[in-house]
């Protein structure tokens, strides 16, 4: 696995980073999600200091990945009761 050289741009400054051919991808991404949220935040709210800027991105990206793993597991717990339903169901047809 080769690591790649690249700069990231975030709030007009650039991050340089080392990191493998499969992250380079995800990373520009994640970079440009940023800066566009920053260019919504600035616009949407008048904001123009970079670092209550980041602050602003930092809280939402907190709360919707704690919203994201909340909804994992609730499709974990409801996968998990199906599957005992099923069980329970080819245990009994077994029986029958």
């Amino acid at each position: 696995m080769s690591e790649l050289s690249i700069k990231i741009k975030i709030a007009d400054r650039e991050y340089p980073m080392r990191v493998s051919e499969e992250e380079e991808e995800r990373l520009r991404l994640a970079g440009k999600y940023l800066n566009e949220r920053i260019k919504m935040f600035r616009d949407q709210f008048g904001i123009h200091d970079k670092q209550d800027l980041l602050a602003m991105i930092a809280l939402e990206t907190a709360a919707d990945k704690i919203k994201t793993e909340d909804a994992a597991q609730q499709d974990q717990m409801g996968l998990e009761q199906q599957l005992s339903s099923l069980n329970d169901l080819l245990s009994s047809l077994k029986l029958g």
